[in-house]
């Protein structure tokens, strides 16, 4: 597997510290709100990560932080007269439910930064004994001039990062790009009692920390949005490398902007949409599809024109899955023609292009070329005489690999109870030849939304698109 990787920004072979094991780490929510759809796309991007190391063999141990201790939080706790816990604990929760609405998996685990206080005060204090960090009125910074290599993983040098570094006239750091790895107590603020005195951690030396709790000092992949490779993921590597002196991570991926309407997504335009605002208007399945249609590193516009083209390329998925459904049904156990030995070896031959699309760093756009190959196949071969054998084999190719993208995930061919009521008065009626009542039944099954085929294996009913 080929992964590009942003620290040295070309394609590089993937290769595990631990064989059959991979570590990642995925910077997740600041939990002061619901997440938005640009937080949506590395969400979805690096759980379709996640799920083809799995299908490929591998172990996975899949690490996403919750920050949930930051200004944003303080500010908005403040204003609603709530804690930061409470406001923390309520946005979690709210995570959750969006992204189980998108087919996001849990991660293996899901740390949150108030709960690795310890870990965080013992990588600030290492920092401070090596003389990288420094401690001015109970404040700590990192002082990035005893880091000889930051920049290296944007690609600048501190000079050049210092000169678009703001800095107070007053300010106590020493170097402007330094940044704070333990802040003072402000008033009305939560904080901990450290060695520097009551404080809170600052928001990179959080997800070094946690990082290194479940990963281990040196991991495999770290993941996130573009816009987190500087200065959060700069800075990550230089305390990490700096407190350790061992490489922090191996391979850094990062997934590309969204816009909305060819637009730069932000409030001030007025494009600026959360998951749950999304979600009163699309179908999250279809806002999955859309996310995966393009390779993740490339920019993507968010628009109702691509989620209706989303929408129409996984309503095709779904027929062609729901007809194979249908035709098991009804198929017999027979020996395989030749023709469909044939099929089979086509359908091995779509399973290698697909992985060799998602080998080519994660190239979803390519993979999802081999699903609808199968779709094609599979709606030109099969058919009510087809084996069970090889309708089965069809199938679960196209499932398999669509599970893979966390596609597929509703079952359509279960019919509500009372659709199913209607349809089975139908099924009779046509039995008796009573085709008054059949043609009424039809119609007012068209009318909730639901189309009757009727085939010589029977009567067939799925939900409208």
């Amino acid at each position: 597997m080929q992964i590009f990787n942003s620290k040295t920004r070309k394609k590089e072979e993937f290769v595990p510290i631990r064989e059959g094991h991979v570590g990642i780490y995925a910077c997740g929510p600041t939990v002061y709100d619901y997440f938005h759809i640009g937080n949506a796309r590395p969400f979805i991007t690096f759980d379709v990560l996640r799920r083809y190391l799995e299908h490929r063999g591998y172990q996975v141990t899949f690490v996403q932080n919750f920050t949930d201790i930051d200004d944003k939080m303080i500010r908005r706790a403040n204003n609603e007269g709530t804690t930061v816990k409470e406001l923390g604990d309520r946005f979690i929760a709210e995570y959750y439910k969006d992204a189980k609405a998108l087919g996001i998996r849990l991660a293996t685990v899901h740390p949150r930064a108030t709960e690795h206080i310890p870990q965080i005060i013992s990588l600030v204090q290492k920092l401070i004994d090596k003389d990288m960090a420094y401690e001015v009125n109970g404040d700590v910074y990192f002082n990035t001039k005893a880091f000889p290599h930051y920049g290296c993983l944007c690609g600048q040098n501190l000079e050049d990062l210092e000169a678009g570094a703001r800095i107070e006239v007053d300010s106590v750091k020493k170097n402007p790009a330094d940044f704070a790895v333990w802040k003072a107590q402000k008033p009305g603020e939560p904080a901990w009692e450290s060695p520097w005195g009551l404080g809170r951690p600052g928001w990179h030396i959080e997800c070094s920390a946690m990082s290194m709790e479940y990963l281990g000092e040196t991991f495999d992949i770290h993941c996130g949005g573009k816009d987190l490779l500087f200065p959060h993921h700069e800075n990550e590597v230089a305390q990490s490398e700096g407190a350790t002196g061992r490489p922090y991570v191996n391979y850094w991926m990062h997934n590309g902007f969204i816009n909305v309407d060819n637009e730069k997504m932000s409030k001030s335009l007025g494009n600026f949409f959360t998951v749950r605002d999304i979600l009163k208007e699309y179908e999250a399945e279809d806002v999955r599809m859309f996310m995966l249609s393009a390779q993740y590193r490339s920019p993507i516009n968010f628009s109702r024109e691509m989620i209706a083209q989303a929408h129409a390329s996984l309503t095709r998925l779904y027929t062609a899955r729901d007809q194979m459904e249908f035709l098991l049904q009804h198929a017999a156990e027979k020996e395989q023609t030749a023709e469909e030995k044939a099929l089979a070896e086509r359908m091995l031959s779509y399973v290698n292009r697909f992985d060799t699309a998602m080998d080519d760093d994660l190239n979803t756009a390519d993979a999802m070329g081999a699903l609808f190959e199968i779709v094609h196949d599979a709606n030109v071969t099969l058919t009510s005489e087809s084996s069970k054998q090889a309708i089965e084999n069809a199938l679960n190719t196209l499932t398999s690999l669509c599970d893979v993208l966390g596609l597929l995930v509703k079952k359509t061919s279960d019919l509500p109870a009372e659709i199913q009521q209607m349809a089975d008065e139908r099924a009779q009626a046509r039995k008796d030849r009573d085709w008054k009542k059949s043609d009424e039944l039809r119609d007012a099954l068209k009318a909730l939304g639901y189309i009757v085929e009727d085939t010589k294996e029977g009567q067939k009913v799925r939900k409208a698109v």
